[in-house]
C-alpha cells in the first residue's frame, strides 16, 4: 500500500506508476481516492469543530447551573445532546470514507524502483547476468520424474488416490536427497549470518492482507473453514507477519532472518497442475530468507539476497542466470524483484527456481512496522528471497548430476547430509 501522501501530492506520479504496469482500468481510482479523502478531512475538521463545542457549551452549563438558571442550563444541555448526536454521525462517516480509501489504496500498486524495465508480462523480463557453463551432455536426459522413478524415489499414483493431482510421495534416496538439500540450505544461510527460524504454518487474514495483494491472496491460500486462518504459501508470510504491530528500535536493524516451512499454494490462474511432474504443485517444502532494515539500506539487501540464492546454486555446481522483471510482471506490492533461474540440460533452457522481492515499505504500511530512530519513527522496508524451494531445485540437481549409467552425483557439500554418499544409483 502506498503512501497517501504521495496521492495528495503527486497524483500524477501514482498514474505514471499504474501506466507503467499496464493497469489501466485502475486510474480512475486516485481521483476517488483524492476525492473520498477531501471528504474524510472535511468529516474530520467538523468533528474536530463540533467537540470543541462541545467543551465550550459543557463548561457553560455548570456556569448558568451555578447561578441558578436552570432553563437556560437545560437548553444548552440539549444542544450538547445534539452535537453528540451529530458527532455520531460524523463518526460513522470517517469510518465509512477510511474503509472506501483503504479497499482502493490496497489495489493501487507501490511506486516501481526507476531502475525496473518496462513490459508487460513475464516475456518481457530482462536477463542480467549468467553464473556457470550450461552443458548438454551426450546422452539423453530423460524427463525428472522418469529419473526418480528408475530409482524408486516417487509415487505419484498413490498420491493422486489420497489426494489428487498436485501432490506426491517423495521415497527413499530422493526423499533423503530432498531433506539435505533443506539441511544444506538452512546452514548455508545460517553460516552467512541469518537467524533460522521454523515459524507457524497458518496465519491469521490480517496477516495474510498486509503482506500480499488480494488477487495473491485469492489465486494463492487456502482458508481453513470455519477458522479466521490460512496455510502459508510461503514462510515470509509468517515471517513478516511477525512484526505486526511493533516498533524496532533502529539499534535492532538490519532483521535478517532464514526460515524453514511446508507451502500450500491452489496455483489459481496458473499454467495448470501437472499429472506427472512437480514442477508446479500444491504442497511443497522451502528454505527462505527476509530481511527488514532501513530504507536506505534496501537495495543494497536486496542484492546481497538474490546473490546468496546463485551461490547457493553455484555451491552444488548448477549453473544460473538472473532475471530482472519487467514492471508488468510486478506483484503490486514489488518495488523490484529479479528470478533466479536454473539450467535445465534436458529442455535446454533456464527455469525459475527462486525469486527475490523488494517491496519497500509496502508491507510495514499494511501491518504497522514502525523503527524508532534518532529522528522519530519511519516505516522499515521489507524484502525477501528464496534460498531453495525442493523438489522444484531437484529438477535441476537431478539433471545437471545425472550420469550415462542413470546414476546422480552427490556434490560435496551434501555428501554429510547424505550419510557420506557420492552417489545415488
Amino acid at each position: 500500500m502506498i503512501d497517501i501522501n504521495l496521492i495528495r501530492n503527486n497524483p500524477d506520479l501514482v498514474r505514471e506508476n499504474i501506466q507503467k504496469k499496464f493497469q489501466d482500468h485502475k486510474l480512475p481510482l486516485v481521483d476517488e481516492v483524492i476525492e473520498l479523502d477531501r471528504a474524510n478531512r472535511a468529516a474530520m475538521q467538523q468533528a474536530d469543530a463540533l467537540r470543541n463545542k462541545r467543551k465550550v457549551t459543557s463548561k457553560e452549563i455548570g456556569g448558568l447551573m451555578a447561578k441558578g438558571m436552570r432553563d437556560e442550563a437545560e437548553a444548552k444541555k440539549a444542544e450538547v445532546a445534539a452535537i453528540a448526536d451529530e458527532l455520531a454521525a460524523l463518526e460513522v462517516k470517517e469510518e465509512e470514507y477510511a474503509a472506501e480509501i483503504k479497499k482502493r489504496m490496497q489495489v493501487i500498486p507501490q511506486i516501481i524502483d526507476e531502475s525496473v524495465p518496462v513490459g508487460r508480462d513475464d516475456s518481457e523480463n530482462v536477463e542480467i547476468e549468467r553464473f556457470g557453463e550450461p552443458v548438454v551432455p551426450e546422452f539423453e536426459v530423460p524427463y525428472h520424474v522418469d529419473i526418480m522413478e528408475r530409482l524408486s524415489g516417487i509415487d505419484l499414483d498413490s498420491a493422486r488416490k489420497t489426494s489428487g493431482n498436485g501432490f506426491y510421495y517423495l521415497c527413499g534416496d530422493i526423499a533423503r536427497l530432498h531433506s539435505a538439500i533443506l539441511s544444506y540450505a538452512r546452514d548455508f544461510m545460517i553460516d552467512r549470518g541469518f537467524t533460522y527460524y521454523v515459524p507457524p504454518f497458518m496465519i491469521r487474514s490480517d496477516v495474510v492482507t498486509g503482506v500480499m495483494s488480494f488477487a495473491e491472496m485469492e489465486n494463492m491460500m487456502y482458508k481453513i473453514e470455519g477458522e479466521d486462518l490460512y496455510l502459508i504459501g510461503t514462510s515470509e508470510h509468517s515471517m513478516i507477519g511477525k512484526f505486526i504491530d511493533t516498533i524496532l528500535d533502529e539499534g535492532e536493524l538490519p532483521q535478517t532472518l532464514t526460515s524453514y516451512s511446508p507451502c500450500f499454494r491452489k496455483e489459481v490462474g496458473a499454467h495448470g497442475i501437472e499429472e506427472r511432474g512437480v514442477y508446479r504443485i500444491h504442497q511443497f517444502e522451502k528454505q527462505e530468507m527476509i530481511v527488514v532494515c532501513k530504507p536506505e539500506e534496501s537495495m543494497t539487501w536486496y542484492d546481497r539476497l538474490w546473490q546468496n540464492t546463485v551461490d547457493f546454486f553455484r555451491s552444488l555446481d548448477i549453473p544460473v542466470r538472473t532475471l530482472e522483471c519487467c514492471s508488468g510482471d510486478l506483484a503490486d506490492l514489488k518495488v523490484k524483484s529479479c528470478d533466479v533461474e536454473a539450467w535445465s540440460p534436458r529442455q535446454q533452457k533456464y527455469f525459475e527456481v527462486g525469486s527475490c522481492s523488494n517491496l519497500g515499505d509496502a508491507q510495514a504500511r499494511r501491518l504497522g512496522i514502525r523503527v524508532k530512530g534518532e529522528k522519530g519513527k519511519y516505516l522499515p522496508h521489507t524484502l525477501n528471497n528464496t534460498v531453495v524451494a525442493p523438489p522444484r531445485m531437484l529438477i535441476a540437481f537431478l539433471e545437471n548430476n545425472l550420469r550415462a549409467d542413470g546414476s546422480i552425483a552427490i556434490p560435496g557439500p551434501l555428501q554429510m547430509y547424505m550419510g557420506g554418499k557420492a552417489q545415488i544409483g
